[in-house]
């Protein structure tokens, strides 16, 4: 599988130092080599050259896309770049893995949906953190029911970096680049992709949404208007083995004493499991008996795709980022088997669905239907 890359920044980066490690996968049937890298700046494209297996770096995505040594392309730049760049892809022949949210808006999601179908690509989604080994134990104990009838479930993604008044402004504290869905944008998608893969679709909801500071430094000396959503509270109902059930869903980039923290809990009348990336080896069960018990298992690095990583060590950011990958080339290449796979096309569109009912919830300051 030889891969492209569009957007050299930080997670274009994150997709080289994944696929430079890919041989600690064990007996995967898939191999990957990086072949080419696009992105407007020098110095970004200057940090590919230490990629011996880079053949071509260019400011040209339509050069990248010509290329015929590039079977995938990953596209990693700003949400309002999405629609154009991914439907380039998909015209050029190319498969696609594209960054989350999957476009700005709810129209450019179906758009680039009904184009993936339409070509007959392989196009999958990203989100990282759902294949850390204590986020595929929720999903796994979820999928065998072992909770009894469930009572709630939680999901969020918390940052607190934006607490900082005197942060300089980005592209993802502008609505013309982010998108008005704001901070739903940069984090829901991790919070849906397990709920959602569980069939937890969220039949109403309930959104608080909240902008802290509506400016920044523009790092020139004066202030820039910030109009994205910092926080954002999603309170929904899905409806499990015919009962509904409450599921609240978090995203913040103002959450005090977060660093960068992914976190579920599922609980139910037979027992619940809760995981948090803060304790990234830690996760907590419960167990009803004639004694009610939170048990804390120390997790190793148990992955879905094993890897020559000793099963004591932890896992980390690289590791459920080289996993994604593993799990998007394994489905591929039809070597998925059971195991979970990154978010689809659909499931994208159903979170902007989510995210447009959320934006409509909070100015109607009502539950809406979705």
């Amino acid at each position: 599988m030889r891969l492209g890359i569009i957007g050299g920044g930080l997670m274009g980066r994150e997709a080289a130092s994944a696929f430079a490690r890919w041989f600690v996968l064990e007996d995967f049937p898939v191999q990957v080599e990086l072949v080419a890298v696009c992105d407007l700046q020098d110095k970004l494209l200057d940090w590919f050259k230490k990629v011996p297996t880079v053949k071509l770096l260019t400011k040209d995505h339509n050069e990248l896309l010509r290329s015929p040594d590039v079977d995938v392309v990953y596209v990693a730049v700003p949400h309002n770049l999405h629609e154009k760049l991914y439907l380039d892809v998909l015209n050029a022949g190319k498969d696609l893995l594209a960054e989350k949210p999957f476009g700005i808006d709810l129209a450019a999601a179906k758009t680039i949906r009904d184009a993936a179908k339409k070509s007959g690509r392989f196009v999958r989604c990203s989100s990282e953190f759902p294949f850390l080994p204590g986020a595929q134990r929720v999903f796994q104990a979820a999928q065998s029911g072992q909770f009894g009838k469930l009572l709630e479930i939680h999901s969020c993604f918390w940052h607190a970096s934006d607490l900082d008044p005197t942060k300089p402004i980005n592209w993802k504290r502008q609505n013309k680049f982010c998108g008005e869905i704001g901070v739903m944008g940069d984090l829901g998608m991790h919070v849906v992709h397990v709920p959602f893969r569980l069939g937890w679709n969220p039949k109403r909801v309930y959104a608080q949404l909240q902008k802290i500071y509506t400016e920044r430094p523009d790092g020139k000396g004066g202030m820039a208007a910030c109009d994205t959503w910092d926080n954002a509270l999603l309170h929904t109902d899905v409806v499990v083995n015919g009962q509904e059930v409450p599921m609240r869903l978090e995203m913040k980039r103002m959450a005090p004493g977060e660093t960068n923290t992914w976190w579920i809990e599922v609980l139910g009348t037979d027992g619940g499991l809760r995981y948090s990336t803060k304790e990234p080896k830690t996760l907590w069960t419960f167990q009803r008996g004639k004694e009610q018990i939170w048990q804390k298992t120390d997790l190793g690095h148990q992955m879905a795709f094993p890897t020559i990583t000793g099963g004591i060590f932890e896992a980390g950011f690289p590791d459920c980022f080289l996993q994604m990958w593993a799990a998007y080339a394994a489905e591929r290449a039809g070597a998925l088997g059971n195991r979970m796979g990154c978010v689809t096309p659909d499931e994208a569109v159903a979170s902007h669905e989510l995210f447009a009912a959320a934006l409509e919830s909070h100015k109607k300051k009502l539950v809406v239907t979705i």
